[in-house]
């Protein structure tokens, strides 16, 4: 059996990982746990809706502070920060027949506004780092169907809710801000790494010891499922790039059309698992990257954001999931179809 396992796995397994993808996502996603803890995006959140005083503008003002929120702490923290927020806000002042699609609006935020920065969504960064794409190439490339999504995500805010008015209670949160500055520092740390201006070993040694010394539970809050996912994806992409039938057939699919079939892919294995898997048969990066982050929207599976809202509207709405799928799905594939014709007619 040792000698079996032996010649199932041999050297080649070494130069399957992405090292530095790994390492950007543990350090952004552990300062992003240890900002979370101390209720700075909360805190920062809740100000900004208290600005406003009626439904259609809360509901636009949650749905871009997810969106900017993905920009910056990637979509499914977004998501796990801020729906507690839109719940919270819609609860309070009796307008909970916006709840499912304020959350379907945030989910769309959060999928497509990670879309324009390398560290938005987990699978800009691996291709960023793999394709040794540059930053403004990168945002270059993202920067049309991120503003097509601002744009239909705005109408769909102005068209689906009523400018009624509400009032938000006042709720007391604290942030420590001696910790917030030494976060904010590490997570700006966190960026340069991404943007290739220091070696990510750096990081990857500052920041776990920083951690370790001021907040533990923020090291063991990281999302290692999300972590061991692009581990095993590695694995499984390094061992199907070596087959040479799969090989033949995904390179010939892609060849026809890289976005298109990529966008496909996310409907039925996800986003991120579609990235790295099809990445292996392609060189066109651009394509490949507008798929990928095009097609986080549409069915359920197509992005582990989707899932988590999901999870967290059925734990706040039981009974419910039926009608969240139906407005979930309609909303979903109008955005998919919108912005595949865009970028396929471009």
């Amino acid at each position: 059996l040792l000698n079996r396992s032996s010649d199932l796995v041999d050297g080649q397994y070494a130069d399957y990982f992405d090292y530095k993808t790994l390492t950007c996502l543990f350090c952004t996603l552990s300062i992003v746990c240890a900002l979370k803890n101390i209720h700075f995006f909360y805190m920062l959140a809740h100000k900004i809706v208290r600005l406003f005083k009626t439904a259609r503008m809360s509901v636009l003002a949650l749905t871009y502070i997810t969106f900017i929120g993905s920009m910056l702490i990637a979509n499914d923290m977004a998501l796990l920060t801020f729906l507690p927020l839109a719940y919270l806000v819609l609860s309070t002042t009796g307008k909970e027949k916006y709840m499912a699609f304020t959350f379907i609006m945030q989910n769309i935020a959060a999928n497509l506004g990670g879309m324009l920065t390398p560290f938005g969504n987990p699978q800009n960064l691996y291709l960023y780092t793999k394709f040794n794409i540059h930053t403004g190439e990168f945002m270059s490339i993202m920067s049309v169907p991120f503003f097509v999504s601002i744009l239909l995500i705005t109408l769909c805010c102005l068209a689906f809710v009523k400018p009624e008015p509400l009032e938000i209670e006042e709720e007391k949160t604290e942030c420590n801000l001696p910790r917030a500055v030494i976060y904010l520092v590490l997570f700006a740390l966190s960026i340069i790494i991404v943007f290739r201006i220091i070696p990510y070993w750096i990081g990857l040694i500052v920041i776990p010891a920083v951690l370790l010394i001021m907040d533990r539970k923020a090291l063991k809050s990281v999302d290692y499922p999300l972590l061991f996912t692009f581990v095993f994806f590695f694995i499984f992409s390094g061992n199907m790039a070596r087959i040479a039938d799969v090989r033949n057939l995904f390179s010939a699919l892609l060849e026809k059309n890289t976005l298109l079939f990529s966008v496909i892919s996310c409907q039925c294995i996800s986003n991120v698992p579609s990235a790295i898997l099809l990445s292996q048969f392609t060189g066109n990066y651009r394509e490949l990257l507008l798929g990928v982050n095009i097609g986080g929207v549409g069915t359920l599976i197509s992005s582990l954001a989707s899932l988590i809202t999901f999870r967290e509207y059925v734990r706040y709405n039981p009974g419910k999931s039926g009608y969240y799928i139906g407005l979930f799905s309609a909303f979903n594939f109008a955005f998919l179809i919108v912005l595949t014709v865009l970028m396929l007619l471009i």
